[in-house]
């Protein structure tokens, strides 16, 4: 499945926070305890200034984003009902295309589909951790993880 990937348009904020709530609460299996209001604010104050953030669109719905520099992701969430189509390896592709060769991410360890979907596009454990706002084991990935 092919989406159109975007740059963020603040008109899209809405509806962007509550793909990544409801995908993040899908993906990790708890409930976000933070208010909507904060969550826009992290967004708004956190990714956008230091990320490239890519909204994927099909036939103009929002159904996934990521957020990323030349080294590292941020974000990457795609909305729960879409899933395993293809719209997270074509968003992560547009990661790897902009990046420097390498790439280097968080998930939380929770996370089986997410570790599965980055280990399957050759991203590899190098640590793993404990994120304390969330009181959760991590895992940093990194693409290629050695030099080819």
């Amino acid at each position: 499945m092919r989406v159109d990937l975007v740059a963020f348009e603040a008109h899209r904020l809405d509806d962007l926070v509550a793909l990544w709530r409801a995908s993040f609460e899908h993906g990790v299996g708890i409930d976000d305890p933070h208010p909507i209001a904060e969550q826009k604010d992290y967004f708004l104050a956190r990714v956008l200034p230091q990320y490239e953030v890519r909204v994927a669109l099909l036939d103009r719905q929002l159904v996934g984003f990521v957020a990323a520099s030349s080294e590292s992701i941020a974000q990457l969430f795609v909305r729960v009902g879409f899933l395993r189509r293809g719209i997270g390896a074509q968003m992560l592709a547009w990661a790897k295309a902009r990046s420097v060769g390498s790439l280097w991410l968080y998930t939380f360890a929770r996370n089986r589909g997410a570790r599965a979907f980055y280990e399957r596009h050759g991203f590899e454990p190098v640590a793993f951790g404990f994120e304390p706002n969330w009181q959760l084991d991590d895992v940093k990935y990194q693409w290629p993880a050695r030099a080819a």
